[in-house]
């Protein structure tokens, strides 16, 4: 298992867990329930989500093998028919409006067993989640080429028009009917809504109207394949042809392993309503040129060209050293759709070479990091106002329009609050320009405490502000607050001293700081004051209003100090 685990370390996976269906049914669900269940050992494997062709047993397996350098990489070949004995795929026009793309292929003599079966339904279903999103841009059906006859057509009907036997149902059902019959399955139901309020659903037939899937539904029961198929039809339609020719290419190079001649797999021709014709699957190589000097320098190594070459070739890249040593050509098959550009190329040679084997060094360029200023003096305030026995709170950024205007008595339009386009719940409208609500609504959830409540959040505020590039600034605020059975305004008064003590600003008008009476909608008349430091007014301290308390949902007193602390950066 140790050994296993460091090969797919090394192999750029992550080996997440070791278990057995016993073990998962027994963590979810309890003891009791995992009886009987299998004690086979379970490998879960992390797959990168780009990296389709490791999806199944035989990919992850050649995959390994080719990295130890047991096989050499497999060559994909299509094989295409003589004129007039291959199979056609035939897309009518009544296709555009709903799936238009289609590709298929063959897989001829193939041999399944039970485990292989099984991996490659289990392929088709990952494939289903991963790349084609929910079978919203590919749809996958497989079937028993000997139950039917080409050539086929992929065409769009009326719901009432097309009537066939689902795969593993007893009886024949129109596709109305079909989709009330799996509106309950846990399953298929996920999949009704991508066709269900269309005029049209897709269906593909053969030559004598035998149905073989309604994609992206279910497949019809007369196609299914069993361990005793010998030869696959596959088709996947789809309304992105690119991510189509994709998932047939991962099916068919995946499973030609197992065909009378291995990794080879017989082409269909696809005729459009156009007229035009293709040949699918594409199985496409392509060459790519990368210098050694590039990989060795993004990489942080320094290794000859060839060596460069075998690293790649031992990631299913076969690659070779052109023109005296100043290029590596690539050759990518077409199970790699995820090299897109030459840094994935580069990264696949970094996982060969073993992030652990690059030698660390310290960058060239002299950067140290430093602490944002403002970050700084937040921490430290933290410190001496939890010394000063207040609790620290951390309250969500958004908030109600209620919470910010009507519960603190302001006009809503006076907030110059950042508003939330589409908020998905009416918690989350706006951005908070006060910190004060996210404690309020702390100090509400949190009545059974013991008396008295003394928490304090230092965090950004954001409001609209026309002369920034965003539209918008947050300033740094501090807010403590007070909740007991008095009012406690000396306490959030020795607090406010106590903080400028630290900041080390002395109490006079010159170049310290006062306190001169104000109102403010939010606190009592006469028992709130206005903070001024640095010549500037910073904020407020006070005595909350009782009409402030009620609206959220509180019982007691409370005493609140709200300053923005930028100033003294």
């Amino acid at each position: 298992d140790e050994e296993f685990d460091e090969l797919c370390f090394e192999f750029g996976l992550e080996l997440d867990e070791i278990t057995s269906e016993k073990d998962i049914i027994s963590k979810e669900k309890g003891e009791e329930k995992a009886k009987g269940a299998s004690d086979v050992v379970l490998y879960k494997i992390d797959v990168p989500a780009n990296r389709y062709d490791l999806l199944c047993l035989e990919g992850l397996v050649r995959g390994l093998q080719v990295f130890k350098e047991r096989i050499n990489v497999p060559r994909y070949e299509k094989i295409v028919p003589a004129e007039g004995e291959g199979q056609k795929l035939i897309i009518t026009e009544q296709t555009v409006q709903i799936r238009p793309h289609a590709v298929a292929a063959v897989l001829r003599n193939i041999t399944f067993t039970k485990g292989r079966y099984e991996s490659f339904i289990d392929l088709q279903e990952k494939l289903h989640q991963n790349i084609c999103r929910k079978r919203a841009l590919v749809a996958i059906g497989t079937h028993d080429l000997d139950t039917i006859s080409g050539p086929f057509t992929y065409t769009a009907k009326a719901p009432s028009e097309i009537k066939f036997k689902p795969l593993n149902q007893s009886q024949e059902y129109t596709a109305s009917q079909i989709m009330d019959l799996y509106r309950n399955d846990s399953h298929l139901r996920h999949y009704l809504p991508l066709i269900e309020n269309k005029p049209r659903y897709p269906v593909i037939y053969d030559s004598n109207g035998v149905v073989l899937s309604m994609p992206p539904i279910i497949n019809g029961d007369h196609t299914k394949i069993s361990l005793n198929t010998r030869n696959v039809f596959i088709e996947c339609t789809g309304t992105d042809i690119t991510k189509a020719k994709i998932v047939l290419d991962i099916i068919v190079t995946m499973f030609s392993e197992y065909c009378e001649k291995p990794f080879t797999v017989e082409a269909v021709e696809v005729v459009y309503p156009n007229g035009k014709t293709h040949i699918y699957p594409e199985l496409a190589y392509r060459k790519e040129k990368v210098k050694p000097e590039v990989i060795n320098k993004k990489i942080g190594i320094s290794e000859t060209p060839s060596s460069l070459a075998k690293l790649l070739t031992r990631m299913c890249l076969k690659s070779h050293v052109i023109g005296n040593g100043n290029h590596l050509e690539v050759e990518i098959p077409p199970t790699r759709a995820d090299i897109i550009h030459a840094c994935d190329i580069i990264e696949d040679a970094a996982i060969a070479y073993g992030y652990n084997n690059i030698q660390m060094v310290i960058p060239k360029t002299y950067t140290i990091a430093n602490q944002l200023p403002l970050n700084k003096l937040s921490e430290l305030l933290r410190l001496d106002l939890a010394a000063a026995g207040f609790t620290e709170a951390l309250t969500f950024a958004l908030c109600s329009q209620e919470d910010i205007a009507d519960k603190l008595g302001v006009d809503m339009s006076t907030t110059n609050a950042v508003r939330i386009a589409n908020p998905k719940t009416a918690e989350f409208q706006v951005a908070r320009t006060t910190l004060l609500p996210g404690l309020l609504k702390t100090i509400a959830a949190n009545r059974k405490m013991p008396l008295p409540l003394k928490l304090f959040e230092i965090s950004d505020i954001v409001v609209k502000d026309p002369n920034t590039d965003v539209g918008a600034r947050n300033y740094r605020h501090l807010c403590a607050i007070y909740y007991n059975k008095s009012p406690g305004f000396e306490i959030i008064h020795g607090l406010l001293d106590r903080i400028m003590q630290v900041l080390e600003v002395p109490p006079n008008e010159e170049n310290g700081y006062t306190i001169k009476a104000t109102e403010g909608s939010a606190f009592f008349p006469g028992r709130c004051a206005e903070v001024f430091a640095k010549g500037q007014s910073i904020g407020k301290l006070g005595v909350l209003h009782p009409d402030v308390i009620t609206k959220f949902e509180l019982t007691m007193p409370c005493s609140a100090l709200e300053i923005n602390i930028e100033p003294f950066v």
